[in-house]
């Protein structure tokens, strides 16, 4: 198969010519002349494309057979890009459905037997931190960045939900960041049927745009469970503040135990701590940092200028990225689990044992939650909404489909004036041309 270069408005095409057997039916010119009127008609729809001042590189590839039955057996396209331009979302999830393992229990296994192959006839090693009671001390400062990150971002969402219109949903769970929500029936709350699926829109708060999740606080991370009759009398703070507190971040309000040696492990599950009479006095600690505090909502001043926004919305997108990337490295060393069923959070080793679990055949369960390991999407929801591009302000029902998604507080920022980040633009579809209406669109190939 031979190939050939074909350049058109910028694009550079690369076509494989046609191989066809040599037959005395006329299916062969038939397909051939398809192939041809094929290739003239994706050339005329590539000198319409918008491509953004970008220069893409397809490769072309189709391959058509003959046969007896007078049908075509295989026509394949294969199109390579240089980088990629759009990305499917995260899979949604039904609430009828477990939620997967982050690995898969056949690994888990299969990586334990290989740890205790491989630990045969070798002397035992001790227990590294966090699990023999010890902070790691490298991740201090993690901690308190991402507590500062946090404070920031709350922070910022508010003095921008001033100028940058965010809207809610009524019944349901679902924003949309514009002046006009948007006008997909996916409404799927209380009396959704008589609305035919519309949103019921009013004014977001913060805690729509940045969605708080609360775990239990515990004093000592390696003591006992919290059992069903404690749920009540233990407090229940922001999971990613407990995260940081378990961490090394030291709050007046939630205080918790520190341990300055390694504890003794009678058994697999009974610890007793170490005899601490022999040290000296603790010395200050040097990763110790000052912590912000949250502005109250009486007290939110509004950005004045357009300049102002834009640097309030670029700070954001960094307290943004900084608490994330800090989360996921706390999260490598210090447990969060979930539950399989629902959103319920628990920072340490094990789930705790209240029976307020109330997903899917939670009968079954007696209420138990299903205990599984926390992904960074657990701990901070994106919250993935509507991206509204510059060129159509107002998104339109016919064509969904072209339209793309990013998580609402980079949507709120990249609104504000900021830059959309890279990693951001495969799920946004910025490179993908907009048709005018639904006649246009039906004419995309």
């Amino acid at each position: 198969m031979e190939s050939s270069t074909m350049i058109c408005n910028g694009w550079s095409w690369r076509v494989s010519s046609f191989q066809l057997p040599l037959r005395r039916r006329r299916d062969g010119l038939k397909m051939a002349a398809d192939g041809v009127s094929f290739l003239s008609s994706l050339s005329s729809r590539a000198s319409s494309m918008v491509n953004g001042g970008n220069e893409y590189k397809i490769s072309l590839n189709l391959r058509v057979q003959a046969s007896h039955s007078h049908r075509v057996n295989s026509r394949a396209i294969a199109m390579n890009r240089d980088f990629p331009q759009n990305t499917d979302l995260p899979r949604y999830y039904s609430k009828k459905e477990k939620k997967p393992f982050p690995v898969p229990i056949l690994e888990l296994r299969r990586a334990a037997r290989q740890r205790i192959k491989d630990a045969k006839g070798k002397p035992k090693k001790p227990v590294p931190p966090p699990r023999n009671g010890m902070l790691v001390r490298s991740l201090i400062p993690v901690a308190y960045e991402v507590m500062n990150a946090r404070i920031t971002l709350i922070n910022n969402l508010k003095r921008l939900l001033k100028v940058v219109p965010v809207l809610a949903c009524k019944h349901c769970n679902e924003i949309h960041v514009g002046s006009v929500g948007h006008p997909f029936r996916s409404c799927q709350g209380i009396r959704s049927d008589t609305r035919n699926g519309m949103h019921d829109w009013t004014k977001a708060t913060v805690e729509d745009v940045f969605v708080p999740m609360e775990a239990f606080h515990l004093f000592d991370r390696l003591g006992k469970r919290i059992a069903h009759q404690e749920r009540f009398s233990i407090p229940r703070v922001p999971a990613l503040v407990e995260l940081c507190v378990q961490a090394g971040v030291d709050l007046p309000d939630l205080p918790t135990k520190r341990r300055r040696k390694p504890v003794i492990r009678i058994g697999r599950s009974e610890i007793i701590d170490a005899n601490e009479d022999d040290l000296p006095d603790p010395k200050p600690d040097r990763f110790k940092k000052p912590i912000l505090a949250e502005i109250p909502d009486s007290d939110v001043i509004p950005p004045s200028t357009p300049e102002e926004t834009a640097q309030l919305s670029e700070d954001t997108l960094e307290a943004w990225d900084t608490m994330r990337q800090g989360a996921h490295k706390l999260l490598r060393r210090y447990g969060v689990r979930v539950c399989g069923y629902c959103p319920e959070l628990h920072v340490g080793p094990s789930g705790h044992k209240a029976q307020n679990c109330g997903a899917f055949k939670h009968q079954q369960r007696n209420g138990q939650h299903g205990w599984q390991t926390a992904v960074l999407d657990d701990l901070i929801p994106p919250r993935y909404v509507w991206h509204v591009p510059e060129s159509s302000p107002v998104l339109q029902r016919e064509l969904r489909n072209f339209y793309g998604q990013a998580p609402a507080v980079v949507e709120l920022c990249v609104q504000g004036g900021a830059e959309v980040p890279d990693r951001y633009k495969p799920t946004m579809r910025l490179d993908i041309g907009i048709p005018t209406s639904l006649k246009e669109a039906e004419m995309v190939v």
